[in-house]
């Protein structure tokens, strides 16, 4: 069964098209507690190209210390060989060592990841908010100097475990900050899920007032509440064309507390294609390659969607398939 089965149904102020930033094989899978063997992911990142993802955010050159899941970073980069033309393929840095290593992998772009509150920055980071923001100007003005395009991530954007509650205008005056160092795209994380679609807009507002046009600004959602979705909705609406999701569902972030799995890819579609939304993606080879990883893991996958479009042969062993261990996201 495919959307296209049902139509297409437009609604007003939607964008025609949309960029999905896919995020599985990093965020996805950075925090297995199982090592995932690098041809495995390198076998995923192809399948979710050919499906036709056009932003695919790879790995993370963190220290494997941190991230063990993450350590064959070079090795899954040189599996993959450069980027085919029209096709992102970012990789997460965290300091300027990771940079290092980056541009030594021959990297076209770059991903650096800071936090809106100060709790979370000392607890992901090490560091304060400040602190962060000073570290990642050396990053991103030598990556800019070499050619790299620069995308950041803000944590905690619309709620934070230990603070509670965040104001859009920490947000905007944090955003204000980070693109000032001269990133070209901004990604805004409801890190534990809490976003409803009233605040995203007013954080999106809170961080064009800041300084940062809309179409320099991602969104990227957790799923803890139901409310994923809608707040994309209302992000699209607002004038957002870049959407963060991971395949078949997976990830989260390893360092907050009620962080549940990223928005899944596969459900996002099925909501843009029934909207009319062009994003160039296969539905169906995309749930596919879900189920395939799904198998890899050794678990269902959560996305709704992945389960819904299963083959009817495939639907005992999904119900039956003992879970694993849950993640800490």
């Amino acid at each position: 069964m495919s959307i296209t089965d049902y139509g297409a149904y437009e609604l007003g102020g939607l964008p025609a098209e949309v960029t999905i930033y896919e995020v599985g094989a990093r965020d996805g899978l950075q925090n297995e507690k199982r090592t995932v063997p690098v041809e495995v992911k390198a076998e995923f990142i192809r399948r979710m190209l050919a499906a036709g993802l056009r932003a695919v955010e790879v790995t993370s050159f963190v220290h494997p210390k941190w991230v063990p899941q993450l350590a064959d970073a070079a090795d899954l980069l040189g599996r993959l060989g450069p980027a085919p033309d029209g096709v992102r393929m970012p990789v997460l840095v965290p300091n300027e060592r990771g940079l290092d290593r980056a541009l030594d992998a021959g990297v076209g772009e770059i991903a650096v990841f800071g936090s809106v509150t100060e709790t979370f920055a000392r607890r992901n980071l090490n560091r304060t908010v400040d602190e962060s923001l000073a570290m990642f100007a050396p990053v991103v003005e030598r990556a800019r100097a070499a050619g790299v395009a620069v995308r950041g991530y803000l944590s905690m954007c619309f709620g934070d475990p230990w603070e509670g509650a965040v104001a859009p205008e920490q947000v905007g005056k944090v955003a204000g900050r980070l693109a000032e160092l001269g990133i070209d795209e901004l990604s805004l994380g409801d890190t534990i899920g809490v976003a409803t679609p009233g605040q995203v807009v007013a954080v999106l507002d809170a961080v064009e007032a800041a300084g940062v046009p809309r179409g320099r600004v991602a969104v990227h959602f957790h799923d803890t509440y139901g409310q994923a979705l809608a707040n994309t909705l209302a992000a699209l609406r607002a004038g957002v064309t870049t959407v963060d999701a991971s395949a078949g569902g997976l990830g989260g972030c390893p360092y907050a507390r009620s962080a549940t799995g990223n928005l899944a890819t596969e459900d996002l579609l099925w909501q843009l294609h029934g909207l009319g939304i062009r994003t160039g993606v296969d539905l169906e080879a995309l749930a596919a390659t879900s189920r395939w990883m799904a198998e890899q893991l050794g678990r269902p996958s959560p996305s709704r969607v992945v389960k819904a479009l299963a083959p009817p042969d495939d639907d005992a062993a999904t119900d039956d398939a003992a879970p694993k261990e849950a993640t800490d996201a």
